[in-house]
């Protein structure tokens, strides 16, 4: 998108101008509704969380630093509303021990031709907390200390998460197809 066109509709979604809304909305869904499909665990949770991400936007865009890339924030704001949908909607927690981790070897996993949607479907069904663990480690980079202060977890049950989260994508991925 063009820098003065994106300017014009910040100001305008600043100003509350709701045809602008409308305009940033979908020039961004794509970006926002990927980022937020990581974090679901359906299409419809994704909705459910790009929505509260682009409210949140929208009330918070007139502290956007101009200065700083645009999609970077946004993208900042959508893993926020998705922890927070994952925070509010944590029931019942999900553990396994760690003995009932199986070993699987890599040689297992290399038949799988994947594509993105395939490994997307993969990731939606693990459970919750290993799936924000799993996205924050591994796709968004974070250290497991900044991951236990995000979710309000200890280090170690972020490292404890990740791991079971290998283990039991591995296994899903071994009986995929």
């Amino acid at each position: 998108m063009e820098s003065l066109n994106l300017e014009k509709l910040i100001a305008g979604c600043i100003g509350q101008d709701r045809k602008d809304q409308k305009s940033l909305y979908k020039a961004y869904y794509g970006f926002a509704m990927a980022i937020c499909l990581r974090y679901a665990g359906n299409r419809y949770e994704a909705v459910e969380i790009m929505n509260q991400g682009f409210l949140n936007v929208f009330t918070k865009i007139n502290r956007y630093d101009k200065i700083k890339p645009f999609k970077a924030w946004l993208g900042c704001i959508m893993r926020h509303s998705s922890i927070d949908f994952y925070r509010s909607n944590w029931k019942m927690k999900y553990t396994d021990s760690l003995e009932k981790a199986v070993d699987i070897g890599c040689n297992d996993l290399t038949d799988n031709k994947l594509d993105y949607q395939d490994l997307l479907s993969v990731i939606q069904k693990l459970p919750h907390i290993y799936r924000a663990v799993f996205n924050l480690y591994a796709i968004e980079g974070y250290s497991h200390q900044e991951i236990g202060q995000t979710l309000g977890i200890c280090e170690g049950t972020s490292k404890s998460n990740l791991f079971k989260a290998r283990e039991k994508l591995k296994r899903m991925l071994v009986n995929f197809k």
